[in-house]
């Protein structure tokens, strides 16, 4: 068996109308300059508020993807 290595990044997307917009959003974003991309693991949620109201979704996520030396 072939060994692998993976890095993992922190990243947080946002949205205005769920967390899970707001995860789509980090991880397709990230796909747009990474490649092998393995694992996506939201760690955290909050929420921005505004005047009493909420105004956007916020999403913690740690991302794996394939480590390539060379």
């Amino acid at each position: 068996m072939a060994e692998s290595v993976y890095k993992i990044i922190e990243l947080v997307g946002s949205s205005d109308s769920s967390w899970e917009e707001a995860a789509k959003a980090a991880v397709e974003t990230a796909g747009k300059s990474l490649r092998d991309l393995r694992v996506a693991e939201v760690s955290k949620l909050d929420m921005k508020i505004e005047d009493g109201k909420v105004t956007a979704f916020r999403v913690r996520v740690s991302l794996s993807f394939k480590y390539v030396t060379g």
